[in-house]
């Protein structure tokens, strides 16, 4: 199965073009080197998926058929990543949510509500 379809069926990437662009960017490596989008996969290798600020690692346990649901995906794949790189992207993404400047993006509840507050005042 090519690397791209693999992505996509073990639910890395929402759809499969976000997974060929991936592929395509440099995102992927396969056994430490970039890959084309149509490079076949096989259980044993060792994926790893850029995903700012880190490198996620996965091991491919098997090849599926088609898409799999959510809770099938660990008979296909199982994530190696270390725990301080994993640590390090949740520091990442707290900084993210934390730096978000006032008035730009979707309000948040607690924004939306200090709004319809003051409305009402």
């Amino acid at each position: 199965m090519r690397i791209d379809k693999y992505l996509w069926c073990v639910r890395i990437f929402k759809t499969r073009s976000l997974a060929t662009k991936a592929v395509n960017d440099g995102w992927v490596r396969i056994e430490g080197q970039e890959v084309k989008a149509s490079r076949d996969v096989k259980p044993n290798e060792i994926i790893e998926v850029r995903r700012l600020p880190i490198w996620r690692s996965y091991r491919v346990l098997a090849i599926p058929k088609s898409r799999v649901g959510a809770k099938l995906v660990a008979d296909y794949l199982k994530e190696i990543t270390t725990p301080e790189e994993l640590e390090k992207y949740e520091v990442w993404q707290l900084s993210q949510k934390n730096n978000r400047a006032k008035g730009l993006g979707r309000p948040t509840k607690r924004e939306r509500r200090d709004m319809e507050r003051w409305k009402d005042i």
